[in-house]
């Protein structure tokens, strides 16, 4: 069985500023980091997991370590996913509304 694999492309704001890597590069916990790229590599192969929709065309990736990290992205198509930013369970609603501005940006 072959694997369609996914682009991962992070989204890149017009000032040239990255927030996903942004924010995953700010994270003090390594173990954190590594778990996050580990899981990245996953839906590279198709595997989502545990995601789901939370409007507009955002889908939030859950990862279950530490303060329950998220990740957003958007789908440009069958094959390219779009990380757009990343967060925690506390921020949640702030980062899904940033995603989604993101997201707006990302088609114009």
């Amino acid at each position: 069985m072959d694997v369609k694999l996914r682009e991962l492309l992070e989204y890149l704001t017009s000032d040239g500023e990255n927030p996903f890597n942004e924010w995953l590069r700010g994270l003090k916990d390594i173990s954190a980091r590594a778990i996050i790229r580990k899981r990245l590599n996953r839906v590279r192969k198709g595997n989502f997991g545990n995601a789901e929709s939370v409007g507009d065309g955002i889908f939030e990736l859950k990862i279950y370590y530490g303060p329950g990290y998220r990740v957003y992205y958007g789908l440009d198509g069958n094959t390219v996913v779009v990380l757009l930013c990343g967060g925690d369970k506390g921020s949640q609603r702030k980062d899904i509304q940033k995603a989604k501005e993101y997201w707006k940006d990302y088609w114009r």
